[in-house]
C-alpha cells in the first residue's frame, strides 16, 4: 500500500501551472486509494465476510483499500460518495455533482459487493447486521467497521431542526441555492436599499472552517446577483457563532486570511452570541443577555455535529460525547472483530485540529485496511500517529487560504492550489484523472445566481 504523501510535487508558483500540477498528481497517486489485494499469503483470509457500515470517506476508502483482501460488503444509505470539502463549491456552482459525488458503483470494483440501504440494528454478539429494506434477511460478518459519518447537532434549539438548512448532502446544497434564488426573484430593481437588505438577509449558524466557507460563498454569489439584476443596496449575510472567534482550530496566521476575507466579502461577524429560536422568516440571538429578533430569507446550520443514532444503539463503551472509545490499532473496546473510525471514533493519538475532519478518516483508512488484512491472517495490528496534511479553507468564490509545509498563503493562487489539492485526495485516480481534466480544460467559473427559467 503507497504512503500517503500531502504533496507529490513542489507546489507551482505560477497560478498557469497549477492545474497542470494537477494533472500530474491524478496520475503520481494512481495507486494510492485504489490498492487491490490478493492476500496470497493467507487464502483464507479471502473467505471471510468483512462488513463496512457507512459509505463516506471512512467507509469508502476503506473499501477500496479492502478490495480484493476479502468478502467485503460496503452498506450506505447514499448510493453516491460526497466529497464535503468541495460542497461549497457545489453551491457555488464552481464544481459539478459528478465531480464531487460519483456513484459507488461506479468508483468500487466486482470486489466489493454494495448495498444502498440503512442499517437499522447491529447484533455484536451474534455477528450480524439488519437492513431497513431487507427485514428477513441479516448479514453475518467475522469484521464489522463502523464508518459512519455525524448528523447535524441543532442543540435543542426551537425550531432549528424544522426551519433550518444544514449544510451535509447534494440536497442541501441544491435547496439553500434555490431558497437564495427564490428571494432574489422577489425583490424588484426599485425597492429601497434598506427594504432589499431586509428581504435579503442570510444567516449561517456556527463560524468553524463549514461556516466561514458557506457564508463568503454565499456573500459572494448574492453580491454578483445584485450587479447582474441591478439591484439596490446590498445584501446581508451574519455569522452567529457561540465562541469568541472564527475558525477555532486554526492558527493565528490563517484566521487573519480568513477575517480579512470575511471583511472583504461583507460578512457580519457575531461572536459570543446564542441562537435561542429559528423560525420560518427570522432567527432571535442572544448577545450580552439581550434577545434579537432578524428577519430571514434562509438559515444555513453548520452549528456542529453529533454521533449517528445507530452509533447511539450500540453497546459500547463511549465518551460523555457519544463518541467510541477506540484502541490505538482501531478496534473497539471488548471487541476485537469491531473497528470504528471518522466522525464516530474517539482517537487520542492524532494532531487535536484534525478531530471530525475528513482529512482524519482518510487517513485512518489506510490504516484500518492494514490492521483488518493483519487480524485476518493473525498478525500484530499496527498503530500510527496521524498528523495535520495542510489546510484548504474556501473563502468566497475567487480566494482560499492554504496552509502547506507549514507556511500559509491566501488569494486566487491559494484557490486553485486548493482545487489541485483536493483532485488528489478524491477516491479512485480514474474519478481523479477525470475530474482534473474537466476542471483544466472547462474551468471553474461560478454560477450566477440567475432568476429561475433564466439561462447562464
Amino acid at each position: 500500500m503507497v504512503a500517503h504523501k500531502p504533496f507529490p510535487f513542489p507546489l507551482p508558483t505560477g497560478e498557469g501551472n497549477v492545474f497542470l500540477w494537477t494533472l500530474r498528481a491524478c496520475v503520481a497517486r494512481g495507486g494510492l486509494l485504489t490498492s487491490f489485494h490478493t492476500n496470497k499469503d493467507n487464502p483464507m483470509a479471502n473467505n471471510k465476510r468483512i462488513v463496512i457500515i457507512g459509505g463516506g470517506f471512512s467507509g469508502l476508502f476503506t473499501a477500496l483499500d479492502l478490495s480484493g483482501a476479502g468478502d467485503v460488503t460496503l452498506v450506505s444509505t447514499e448510493d453516491h460518495f460526497l466529497f464535503t470539502p468541495m460542497l461549497y463549491e457545489y453551491l457555488s456552482g464552481e464544481v459539478e455533482e459528478w465531480h464531487i459525488a460519483p456513484n459507488h458503483k461506479e468508483l468500487l470494483d466486482d470486489s466489493v459487493n454494495f448495498i444502498h440501504d440503512e442499517v437499522v440494528s447491529v447484533d455484536l454478539d451474534a455477528r450480524t447486521v439488519s437492513l431497513k429494506n431487507r427485514n428477513k434477511e441479516k448479514i453475518s460478518y467475522d469484521v464489522l467497521v463502523l464508518g459512519l459519518g455525524g448528523v447535524s447537532n441543532f442543540a435543542g434549539v426551537e425550531g432549528a431542526a424544522e426551519h433550518s438548512i444544514p449544510f451535509r448532502k447534494i440536497a442541501d446544497a441544491d435547496k439553500l441555492r434555490s431558497r437564495m434564488v427564490e428571494a432574489l426573484d422577489h425583490v424588484p430593481p426599485d425597492l429601497p436599499p434598506q427594504d432589499t437588505q431586509r428581504a435579503l438577509t442570510f444567516a449561517v449558524v456556527g463560524a468553524g472552517a463549514s461556516g466561514v466557507e458557506l457564508a463568503t460563498k454565499m456573500a459572494d454569489l448574492l453580491r454578483d446577483a445584485f450587479k447582474r439584476r441591478a439591484l439596490r443596496g446590498e445584501p446581508r449575510v451574519l455569522v452567529i457563532e457561540m465562541g469568541d472567534r472564527v475558525v477555532p482550530g486554526m492558527g493565528g496566521e490563517i484566521r487573519e486570511i480568513v477575517e480579512a476575507a470575511l471583511l472583504s466579502s461583507h460578512v457580519e461577524v457575531h461572536t459570543l452570541t446564542r441562537v435561542v429560536r429559528v423560525e420560518e422568516k427570522s432567527l432571535t440571538i442572544e448577545h450580552d443577555g439581550k434577545l434579537t429578533q432578524i428577519g430571514t430569507a434562509a438559515v444555513a446550520w453548520t452549528g456542529g455535529v453529533r454521533v449517528s443514532p445507530l452509533v447511539e444503539t450500540l453497546e459500547l463503551e463511549k465518551t460523555d460525547r457519544g463518541l467510541i472509545v477506540v484502541r490505538p490499532t482501531l478496534q473497539v473496546t471488548n471487541h476485537d472483530n469491531v473497528f470504528a473510525l471518522g466522525d464516530i471514533a474517539y482517537f487520542t493519538d492524532a494532531t487535536p485540529t484534525l478531530a471530525g475532519t475528513a482529512q482524519l478518516a482518510l487517513q485512518q483508512a489506510g490504516l484500518l485496511a492494514k490492521n483488518i488484512e493483519a487480524f485476518l491472517s493473525g498478525q500484530e495490528l499496527q498503530t500510527k500517529h496521524f498528523a495535520e496534511l495542510g489546510e484548504a479553507v474556501s473563502l468566497g468564490t475567487e480566494r482560499a487560504a492554504v496552509l502547506a509545509g507549514g507556511k500559509v498563503f491566501g488569494g486566487a493562487l491559494a484557490r486553485q492550489a486548493r482545487f489541485a489539492l483536493y483532485t488528489s485526495r478524491l477516491p479512485t485516480w480514474q474519478h481523479r484523472l477525470r475530474v482534473g481534466a474537466s476542471w483544466f480544460f472547462e474551468g471553474t467559473t461560478p454560477r450566477p445566481l440567475l432568476p429561475l427559467g433564466a439561462r447562464r
